[in-house]
């Protein structure tokens, strides 16, 4: 697994990390046998970066994942959030209110500080404001969290962000089917030395090539309910792509895939094609699945000419039919 530094911080971490959203049951059930499982072969295979969230589950995924390093011998970063509570989200923000969902987090994570709390996709009149971003501060100063961070949906929100001098990272949505930033965001922030964490890397699974027009989701998932943004940002589900017209463009995809590559792999390697990005964090719902992603730290860089293809393709086929914040 090759390493990286999350921006210009100390923090060193592998290339490839591990969402866990899906620890909180959030896509269907997942039991904990299968988790442990998920994370034990992360470990194994170099990944050192773990992303959750105090919503995930109800706190779930930070629960088992405290479980898990108490048993953990290899140094390990772990990422979470605030900010999108049903008692938080849209109104709730106080310096109080986020004091207390850390310390909450520390207690379901087992540890003494946070190595890094983002603000989970708040409102953008709260970041424009920017008080709350003192309040990180003034908890950061307190020993409570290591260094905070923002994921955020819009190029707009990231680059509202980035006034702060201290923020360490940004958490965007980047893949083959949303390639804005590599313009429009990624030279601001690598100019302040932020870094940038990837969500969505095959975009709700578009990207694995795996799904059908007809591919049923369960009624728990994201993926079943959020099709239209019916709940949150319609861009958190496929890329904000159709269903449909996402199934069709993975499809056409497929003839780009170069030799000894799966589509989820060239998916991932060419966000890693991009020294800006610190690390990309696909999810997992089983152990093969993880040793796939991991692997692709070690794999050939695409070819320039492919490159040059996919943006085309983006250009062409995909940006006209992307809905949401971005």
């Amino acid at each position: 697994m090759k390493k990286r530094f999350l921006g210009k911080s100390n923090i060193e971490i592998g290339d490839v990390g591990l969402g866990c959203w899906q620890f909180g049951g959030d896509f269907g059930p997942m039991a904990e046998e299968t988790a442990f499982s998920i994370m034990t072969t992360a470990v194994e295979h170099g990944i050192t970066f773990f992303d959750t969230a105090d919503v995930y589950g109800a706190g779930r995924s930070e629960k088992l994942i405290g479980r898990f390093l108490k048993g953990c011998d290899v140094s390990l970063t772990v990422a979470t959030k605030f900010g999108r509570g049903a008692d938080i989200y849209p109104n709730g923000y106080t310096r109080d209110n986020l004091k207390g969902k850390v310390q909450d987090s520390l207690q379901r994570l087992g540890v003494d500080a946070l190595d890094l709390l983002q603000l989970h996709c708040i409102p953008k009149d709260v970041l424009r404001e920017g008080e709350i971003f003192d309040w990180l501060r003034q908890i950061k100063n307190e020993g409570l969290i290591k260094n905070f961070g923002a994921s955020v949906e819009s190029v707009e929100e990231a680059m509202i962000c980035l006034e702060q001098e201290d923020l360490v990272s940004l958490q965007v949505i980047f893949n083959i089917f949303r390639q804005k930033l590599i313009t429009d965001l990624f030279p601001a922030a690598k100019d302040r030395g932020v870094g940038i964490i990837v969500r969505l890397p095959v975009a709700s699974g578009l990207l694995t090539g795996k799904f059908t027009a007809e591919t049923k989701f369960v009624e728990t998932d994201h993926r079943n309910f959020n099709r239209d943004g019916q709940h949150f940002n319609v861009g958190e589900t496929f890329a904000g792509l159709p269903f449909a017209k996402g199934v069709q463009l993975s499809e056409a995809l497929k003839e780009y895939v170069p030799e000894g590559f799966s589509l989820s792999q060239m998916a991932l390697r060419w966000i890693l094609d991009y020294n800006t990005v610190s690390v990309v964090i696909p999810g997992a719902s089983s152990s093969t699945q993880v040793e796939e992603n991991a692997n692709v730290s070690d794999m050939r860089s695409l070819p320039e000419e492919l490159h040059i293809q996919l943006n085309e393709f983006y250009n062409l086929q995909v940006q006209n039919h992307i809905r949401g914040p971005y």
